[in-house]
Order: C-alpha cells, then sequence, then structure tokens
C-alpha cells in the first residue's frame, strides 16, 4: 500500500483505514478544519506588510506617470493628424488647378471659409457648457471623446462636401475649450495623485484630507513640462505629410514667388499678396491621398486608444459623485463667479496673449516671413524647428523647482518682445535663400518662449488653485480666453502686419506688467476672493446618504481656500446651512420605528 502523506494523517484520512500510521513528532496536529482555517488565515513568517505596501504604492506611482505620458502622447497625435490633415487641406483647396479639375462646381474656398469660421468662431460660446461637459463625462472620458470628434473631423475627408466639412468643423470648434480645459485639470490631478502616492504615510493622505498648501508644486512643474515637452512635438507630427507626401508635388519658389514683391513688415493687406495660384505641378492621384488620409485616420484612432486605455481615472468614484452633486446651476455659475479673483484677472491678458503667440508663429510669421521669401517648400521646415524647440525649451519650466516662478513667464513674454521689435523693421527680400539661417533662428527663438509660455500658464494655475474642486473651472477660463484670442486673430487676417506685429507686442508687455503686479499684490498679501464650492448635496436613496455630513468626502471642498498668512477671503455664505427636510423622516421610515 503507498505510505499516507503526512497532511492526510494529520486530517484523520489514515484513521479510517483500521491501521494505526505513525505521525511524525515534528508535524503540527490540527484540529479539523476550523485548524486548517487558521493556518491559512493566519499570520505568516514571511509576509512583510511594510514591504507589501511599497511595492503596492509603487506600482501607483508608476501608474500615475503611464498615465501622463500616455495623455500627452494622445493629446499630440491628435493634434499632430488635426493640424497637418488641416494644412495640407487647405494647401490643395488653394491651389486653381486642383479646384477646376477635381471640384469645379463645389466651392472649395467658400466651404474653407465656411469652415476655419466654424472652428474660430464656436469656442466662444464655450464658458456656458464646457465644465458641465466636463463635471458630466468625467475628466477622462471628455479627453476621449474630444479626441474622437477630432477623429470624426478626420474621417469627413474622405468626401469632401459643404455638408461633412463644414459641420464637422464646427463640432470641433465646440470641444476644442472642453478638450483642452480636462486635459490641463488631469495633468495637474495626476500630479496631486502622485503627492498621495509617495506620501502615502502622512495622515492626511490616510484620511483623505486636504493636503498642506504647496505639497504637490513639485509634481505639478515636472508633470505639466513633461506634458507640454511631449504635446509640443505635434507640430513635427503635423509636417509629416506634407513633407513625405505633398511636397514633391510643388513648384519651386522661383514660381510660387514670382509675382510677390513685398515679404514681413512690407505687406499691408492680407498675409501672400500676389502669391502665385498654382502651387502644384501636378495633382496628386486620389488614390495617395486616400492612403494619407487613412494613416492619419488611423493615427487619430491610435490616440483616443491610448487615453481610453492607457490613462487612468483622475479622480475615485465618490469624489466623481460629488463634484457633480453640487449642483449643475452651481456648475454653470463658478467659471463666472472665479472671475472674482484678481490673480485670474491680472493673468487673463497672458491668456489672450498665448493664444495669439502660437497662432502667429503658425501663420503670421510662418507665411509672411517664411513662405513668403523662401517658398512653399519651407514651410514644414520652419514649423518643425519651431515644434521641437517649443518642446525641449518646455523642459526649462523646470527652474521653477530651484528659482522663482516669475522666470518662466517673464523670459518667454519678453523674448517675444524681442523678437516682436525686430521684426517691426525687416522685411525679408523675396526668393533670396540666403535669410534661411535668419528664419530659422527666429522660429527657433520663438519657440522657446511659446515652451516657457505654454508650461509656466499651466504651472501657475495647477499652484494658485489646488483644490481639486474648483481645477476645471479655472482651466475652462484660461482656454476659454486663449480660444477668444484665436478668434481675433481669425479676424485681423485682413489688416497690414505692423498692425499685427503693434498689437502682439503691446498684449506681450501689458501681460508682463499685469503678472508683475499680481506677484506684487501677492507679495503683500493683499486677499483675494475666490467664491465657495457648495457642499454636495446627494440624493436620498436607500441608507447611503443619510448623514447631515458627506459619508464620502474628501476633506477639500473648497471651505479652507484660505492660505497661510490671509492670502485669500472665501465668499461669505449668505446664512446658516439649513438642514435639508425629509432627512430624519426617511431614516425613520428605513429603520422602523417599533424601536
Amino acid at each position: 500500500m503507498a505510505e499516507i502523506y503526512p497532511e492526510a494523517s494529520i486530517n484523520g484520512i489514515a484513521a479510517d483505514r483500521g491501521r494505526d500510521y505513525a505521525v511524525p513528532d515534528d508535524v503540527p496536529v490540527l484540529e479539523g478544519a476550523n485548524a486548517q482555517i487558521e493556518d491559512f488565515l493566519g499570520e505568516k513568517a514571511d509576509y512583510d506588510e511594510e514591504a507589501e505596501e511599497k511595492r503596492y504604492y509603487r506600482r501607483k506611482r508608476l501608474l500615475t506617470v503611464k498615465s501622463v505620458v500616455f495623455a500627452s502622447l494622445g493629446a499630440a497625435l491628435t493634434y499632430g493628424v488635426y493640424l497637418g490633415l488641416l494644412q495640407m487641406q487647405l494647401i490643395l483647396h488653394y491651389d486653381e488647378t486642383y479646384r477646376d479639375v477635381k471640384y469645379s462646381n463645389i466651392g472649395l474656398q467658400d466651404i474653407d471659409s465656411k469652415m476655419l469660421m466654424g472652428i474660430n468662431v464656436t469656442p466662444i460660446a464655450a464658458l456656458l457648457y464646457t465644465p458641465v461637459l466636463i463635471r458630466f463625462f468625467g475628466t477622462k472620458w471628455m479627453m476621449f471623446l474630444s479626441s474622437g470628434i477630432y477623429a470624426l473631423f478626420v474621417s469627413t475627408n474622405y468626401w469632401e462636401r459643404y455638408y461633412t466639412l463644414v459641420p464637422s468643423a464646427t463640432v470641433i470648434g465646440v470641444m476644442i475649450v472642453p478638450f483642452w480645459a480636462s486635459l490641463g485639470n488631469y495633468i495637474t490631478r495626476m500630479a496631486q495623485k502622485y503627492y498621495e502616492f509617495v506620501n502615502y504615510k502622512e495622515e492626511n493622505v490616510r484620511e483623505q484630507r486636504r493636503a498642506p498648501r504647496g505639497a504637490s508644486h513639485r509634481y505639478i512643474i515636472i508633470f505639466q513640462s513633461i506634458f507640454y515637452s511631449i504635446f509640443h512635438m505635434s507640430f513635427v507630427l503635423s509636417q509629416l505629410p506634407v513633407h513625405f507626401f505633398l511636397s514633391k508635388f510643388f513648384y519651386s519658389y522661383n514660381h510660387t514667388l514670382f509675382n510677390v514683391r513685398d515679404c514681413g513688415a512690407a505687406i499691408q493687406h492680407g498675409i501672400l499678396p500676389n502669391f502665385n495660384l498654382t502651387v502644384l505641378h501636378t495633382l496628386p492621384p486620389s488614390l495617395n491621398l486616400i492612403y494619407v488620409e487613412s494613416a492619419l485616420m488611423g493615427a487619430a484612432l491610435v490616440s483616443m486608444l491610448l487615453i481610453l486605455l492607457l490613462c487612468g481615472s483622475a479622480y475615485r468614484p465618490t469624489e466623481e459623485i460629488d463634484l457633480r452633486s453640487i449642483g449643475w446651476g452651481n456648475i454653470f455659475q463658478l467659471p463666472f463667479k472665479h472671475a472674482r479673483d484678481y490673480r485670474l484677472r491680472c493673468l487673463a491678458p497672458y491668456f489672450f496673449y498665448s493664444g495669439f503667440e502660437v497662432l502667429f508663429a503658425c501663420t503670421g510669421f510662418a507665411l509672411c516671413y517664411g513662405v513668403c521669401s523662401l517658398g512653399l517648400e519651407s514651410l514644414p521646415f520652419l514649423l518643425t524647428a519651431y515644434g521641437i524647440s517649443a518642446s525641449i525649451s518646455s523642459f526649462l519650466a523646470l527652474c521653477m523647482l530651484r528659482f522663482p516662478r516669475q522666470i518662466p513667464l517673464v523670459g518667454g513674454a519678453v523674448l517675444h518682445s524681442c523678437i516682436l521689435i525686430g521684426l517691426f523693421f525687416w522685411s525679408p527680400t523675396p526668393k533670396l535663400q540666403s535669410q534661411k539661417p535668419l528664419l530659422y533662428l527666429v522660429a527657433v527663438l520663438w519657440g522657446i518662449g511659446s515652451g516657457l509660455n505654454k508650461s509656466g500658464l499651466s504651472i501657475i494655475i495647477g499652484m494658485f488653485y489646488e483644490d481639486k474642486e474648483r481645477q476645471d473651472f479655472v482651466f475652462t477660463i484660461y482656454h476659454w480666453l486663449q480660444a477668444l484670442a484665436i478668434f481675433i486673430v481669425y479676424l485681423w487676417s485682413s489688416i497690414p502686419v505692423t498692425a499685427k506685429l503693434g498689437i502682439m507686442l503691446a498684449s506681450a508687455l501689458i501681460s508682463v506688467l499685469s503678472y508683475l503686479w499680481m506677484e506684487h499684490k501677492l507679495s503683500c498679501r493683499v486677499p483675494f476672493r475666490v467664491p465657495k464650492i457648495p457642499a454636495p448635496r446627494h440624493k436620498v436613496k436607500g441608507y447611503r446618504y443619510m448623514e447631515e455630513e458627506n459619508s464620502d468626502e474628501s476633506g477639500s471642498e473648497g471651505e479652507e481656500e484660505q492660505s497661510h498668512g490671509g492670502e485669500s477671503e472665501e465668499e461669505d455664505q449668505a446664512g446658516p446651512r439649513c438642514r435639508q427636510p425629509g432627512k430624519r423622516e426617511c431614516y425613520e421610515q428605513a429603520v422602523g420605528d417599533d424601536e
């Protein structure tokens, strides 16, 4: 007979065999099933709870960094596809031979003007609906849905008609501000979560209370710098379709600039006066265009999947419930109430300038100075130089870890102001290729200023507004004002270049002065006023929310926005908070009255 294992002897299996089996002395004898369970659930000698906790939070930190990187890649891919397709589409539709041969009777230029109007005009109303959309869908899902709208715009280019291009462009205009506001909110929240995972032993983290003021600033600076460093590569990605596909069909600069007489500051009307109406020596085959659009569509779908599958949630489920439960009327009003804060009012000129400078780089400088003097074939190289420079210089915002926070914002605007003064007195000569190094130098320097401005603004907003209940409101205001500035740039396309430069220079100087005035008021401890975030009002259903206070509160309902030293003051309550009627009655009905 086979030898019985000691475990069987312990469990009493061998006792039924009618034979005596000796149990070794070193084998513990347990008493039945309860003893087995106790042995299984009891403390293990080799289990180290602290080491397991460290490994758990290390995985959490890695997942947070992964979410930031893939959200940045998703945004870069989305905008790279959008800008690249829009640029290729506008170049093709500008060529009169392409219009006459392929779309002679549908008016492509009129469609393009309506499409640009939809993209630039629609965001004016974004302040009314952006916070509601973000609170309704959630931050991550708002990013995903917005990237899906950009993919929809790509898909409509398979069939270029008024009823496909104009509605899709209008929907993009609707989603621009929600997309950017949710992105800014997401990166800031990831920085705050990373702080929680690093300091998981702190009492405020374990009890889900608000972190000390300034505790997460270090991670906000790092994460926003990473985001803008990756995102600015979208300007490089957007030039790939033109560089690798469309540029081989371009006429040389001798043909396209044949009638051009003035460039730069000498242009008195429009963007490229007397530019040749035929820029393509051969029309691209339709099948090749479909291949390129399919590649762009694939990249847009990849960006959606990156955001959907590889980006974690910005909030806990209970936090999402609390954010929605303050009331939709309050959510609608709070962006307007935040305008009472003098910090936002002083930063508003910078928000406008942020919209001016990025569009001026892509249209004003790249076309009026670059294409006008070097030809259309130089456009992808100029924008690539700008994108790479902006991407690398975004890391310069890391100097805020060691130096005063004024350096990136003031440095970027001052650098742009010096460039604008130089552009006032420079009118490049058309078709003179020896000007190429100077134009590339200007593109690189402008990219450095853009990287400092973009990353610096998002960092300062995250540092000023650490309360997670108000971040989406503040980022909505920022990107709405930026969208208004882009709309103004859309309107001024026909004015002289010197007038554009003057507006840009005045905007940059006003931004610097307004920002320095804000810093002066903060250093003088002038109190700022932020609106009170209402406490969540949950519906009474079942037994979950029967208590007077929110049982899922995380300790950051906006009731302690005051900074140390009295820097801020909350909006006074209109009166004592009234108890919601019917709570006690519902509780008694749930537990019964027979006690």
